[in-house]
C-alpha cells in the first residue's frame, strides 16, 4: 500500500488527535493542558491506512519481542527489513519513523515533502472521519474518568472499521490498492507464554531497540526514499 505514495516499506501514517476533557479534575488540569489548546484535553495516538482504516498497533512492542512478521523491501537499490510510519516533525529521528523536510530547497526536497505530506494526511482523514461520524467526538468530553473516555473512543474507533471494512469493495475499485488485510501473510499475534526465572533474549531485546532508535539509519533511508521518490515521478509534480 506504500508504494501507492511512492514509499515503499510503509506500515502507515501515525499521528495525535486531541479530545477537549470538559470536565478534567482540577487537579489534573496542569499535565493535560497543552499551550497550543488552552484547555485540557485527551490525547489518542493512532496508525491509520490509505483506507481510513484505524489500527490496533502496540507500536513496536512485538517489534522489540522479535514476534513481528518479517519486513523485506529495497529502496534505491538498497534492502531494508524494517518498516517505518510517515510521522510529522515532534517525532524523533528513528528508523522507524521519516518525517518531512521544513522549508526544502531543492527540486528533490521540495517533492519529497510534498509527497511525504501528502501520503501523511491518511490518518488526519481518519481522524476527520471519526469526527462526522460520530458527534459525541466532536465536541468536549463531559466525563470525569479517563476510562469512560477511553471506552467512548475505543467503541467509535471499532464502529469506524466496520463502517471501512463494509465499504473496502469500493476503494479497491478507486485504484490498485492492496487492502486485503486477512490473507495468509498478516499472522495473529500469538498468546504470551509466561515463565518463570531470567529473561530470555533480553540482549537481543536491546539490540533491536538500538535498531529501531537508530539515527544514521534514519538519515540513510530518508536519503534513499528522496531518491527514489525523485526517480519515479520524475519531477513531474514538483511544480504542479
Amino acid at each position: 500500500m506504500g508504494e501507492a505514495h511512492g514509499f515503499p516499506g510503509m506500515i502507515g501514517s501515525l499521528d495525535c488527535t486531541h479530545w477537549e476533557w470538559k470536565n478534567c479534575p482540577v487537579g489534573w488540569q496542569g499535565q493535560f493542558t497543552r499551550g497550543d489548546h488552552g484547555k485540557p484535553t485527551d490525547m489518542l495516538e493512532a496508525v491509520a491506512t490509505q483506507d481510513l482504516w484505524i489500527w490496533h498497533s502496540p507500536l513496536f512492542t512485538d517489534v522489540l519481542q522479535g514476534r513481528a512478521p518479517p519486513i523485506d523491501y529495497s529502496v534505491n537499490g538498497r534492502q531494508y527489513d524494517m518498516g517505518y510510519y510517515l510521522v510529522d516533525g515532534i517525532y524523533p529521528e528513528w528508523t522507524v519513523f521519516v518525517k518531512s523536510i521544513p522549508s526544502p530547497q531543492s527540486d528533490r526536497h521540495k517533492l519529497f515533502a510534498r509527497k511525504q505530506e501528502s501520503a501523511r494526511e491518511d490518518v488526519e482523514r481518519a481522524f476527520g472521519a471519526l469526527q462526522s461520524r460520530f458527534a459525541i467526538l466532536r465536541y468536549a468530553a463531559r466525563y470525569w474518568h479517563r476510562s469512560t473516555l477511553s471506552d467512548i473512543m475505543y467503541a467509535c474507533i471499532i464502529l469506524h472499521n466496520i463502517i471501512v471494512e463494509d465499504e473496502r469493495d469500493s476503494y479497491a475499485r478507486a485504484g490498485n490498492y492492496d487492502l486485503n488485510y486477512d490473507q495468509e501473510r498478516y499472522h495473529p499475534i500469538p498468546e504470551a507464554e509466561y515463565q518463570r526465572g531470567p529473561i530470555d533474549g533480553f540482549s537481543n531485546l536491546l539490540l533491536r531497540n538500538k535498531k529501531i532508535q537508530d539515527r544514521s539509519k534514519h538519515a540513510q533511508l530518508k536519503n534513499d526514499l528522496i531518491q527514489h521518490i525523485w526517480d519515479k515521478f520524475g519531477g513531474r509534480q514538483v511544480n504542479n
